[in-house]
């Protein structure tokens, strides 16, 4: 048996605790609802799928309202949490990028199924939704997840792997209403999640929630369906198709192995822009399969033409990397290194002082050293051909590079513009390695990527180099 076919025993066995444990503690909790469930924000719903009666969340913070028939959205993200919270590492998460252009009443009556790649594996799960970009309360009547059928080996499916279906909660509701700009954790449910495969985060969404917060650039097919079809192991009823993850932010799972997770933040070279669609070859899926063995999550925060200093939500090009650090990064569970890549579409819209970059840079290290997180920074990767590209944007960019170079950013230097660079003319990508737009790499070139950063860099002490420059 592989220790990776060992969880799916693993997990029958914490079903069964779960279960034990559960009944306990029912018996101290008659009458008010307890559970994992967290978010942030305010508002009212209800639901059809659920009791009636008021209910309560554990933990701290805001919210008001009466639950109705579905849960109401209450505690802070990250503050309560079940009791084995510091074993959940996230094992995927995809930035919210801005509200999705042609669904301003969101899709009501309907069911999203999103199709998302693990990188580790697990014996639970719980996953985020968020409402960030939406000014309305968001009703979430029912929600599952599941194995999938596609198992990222290529091509996508909305099929989900039989016995693998389950149920997902918030406060031991089967509803839930997420307040404008909130978000929210569901209870953690027991499955064999598995390493390096795909997992199927199911919503259905009975009526209008306003804006939907999506991620633009999946590089993933994802699914809609008529009603409710939230359960279906076939995916006959998914007949539309879309390259966005719409609500969903992040999954964990419960990995007793893991000792936690690198977070991927960037643009669009981080998001898979370049990269064939349903195949996971962005240089973070890379990266997850070098560290599969170590039971280490890799988590994909890029947001394509996403900037340093400033944002661009009309255009799902996300807030700036600067303000979006904290939510995107420090929050996600498990954080233990950030490898940073940004600082492209700065200089391609405009920016003209490398300082200002550099310094915008060395903001999101000291947010990640404020946490004790390790911070792995790249140099820009280049950009001859494009559209975009003279002799004042590369001059820019090779002085944010030097900067870089010599230590002066981050705690350790990824060089994936020497990795990707054409070695007769520096100043572009090694065509072998070019998507095409001179700009994003190609599979071929992600996959240099992927492979050039040092392990060893992500797991070096704080300490060594921290003290001299910041």
């Amino acid at each position: 048996m592989t220790r990776y076919r060992g969880f799916a025993l693993l997990g029958a066995l914490v079903g069964v605790v779960v279960l034990v444990c559960g009944a306990i503690i029912a018996g101290f909790g008659a009458g008010t609802s307890t559970g994992a469930s967290t978010s942030t924000g305010t508002g009212t719903g209800s639901g059809a799928r659920t009791g009636t009666g008021t209910g309560t969340g554990t933990g701290t913070g805001t919210g008001t309202g009466s639950s109705g028939s579905g849960a109401q959205a209450r505690t802070p993200v990250g503050k309560a949490a079940p009791a084995s919270a510091d074993t959940w590492t996230g094992t995927w998460a995809a930035a919210p990028a801005g509200a999705e252009p042609g669904a301003p009443n969101g899709f009501p009556g309907r069911t999203i199924r999103n199709v998302v790649h693990t990188s580790i594996g697990g014996t639970s799960v719980r996953v985020t939704l968020s409402n960030l970009y939406s000014p309305t309360p968001l009703l979430i009547g029912h929600a599952s997840v599941a194995v999938g059928r596609g198992g990222g080996t290529g091509g996508s499916s909305a099929e989900a792997v039989p016995g693998s279906m389950r149920q997902l909660l918030f406060g031991q509701r089967a509803a839930v209403t997420i307040p404008p700009g909130g978000r929210i954790v569901s209870d953690p449910v027991p499955l064999a999640v598995p390493y390096a495969g795909d997992l199927l985060v199911t919503l259905y969404t009975p009526a209008s929630g306003g804006p939907v917060t999506y991620h633009r650039h999946a590089v993933q097919t994802s699914y809609l369906a008529l009603g409710d079809r939230t359960e279906d192991l076939d995916g006959t009823a998914y007949t539309e198709q879309a390259k966005v993850w719409r609500y969903l932010t992040a999954v964990d799972v419960l990995n007793r192995r893991a000792p936690g997770a690198v977070v991927a933040f960037g643009d669009s070279i981080t998001d898979g822009v370049g990269s064939r669609a349903d195949t996971n070859r962005r240089w973070p899926d890379v990266l997850a399969g070098r560290l599969r063995e170590r039971h280490t999550g890799v988590l994909n925060e890029g947001i394509g033409g996403n900037r340093v200093l400033l944002g661009s939500l009309e255009l799902g090009r996300g807030a700036s990397g600067v303000s979006r650090f904290q939510r995107d990064v420090l929050d996600r569970a498990g954080a233990k290194t950030v490898v940073i890549d940004l600082g492209i579409n700065d200089i391609l819209r405009g920016e003209t002082d490398p300082a200002r970059i550099t310094a915008g840079l060395r903001d999101l290290t000291r947010q990640a050293h404020a946490r004790g997180l390790r911070v792995v920074g790249s140099t820009l990767t280049p950009f001859g051909g494009y559209h975009a590209y003279n002799p004042v944007t590369e001059s820019v960019r090779e002085r944010v590079n030097a900067e870089i170079r010599a230590g002066r950013v981050f705690d350790d230097v990824v060089d994936f513009d020497r990795a990707v660079r054409d070695p007769y003319a520096p100043d572009r990508l090694r065509p072998a390695y070019d998507s095409g737009d001179h700009l994003h790499p190609n599979d071929a070139g992600y996959l240099a990527m992927g492979r050039h950063l040092d392990l060893r860099s992500l797991s070096l002490p704080l300490e060594e180099k921290a003290a001299a420059r910041l």
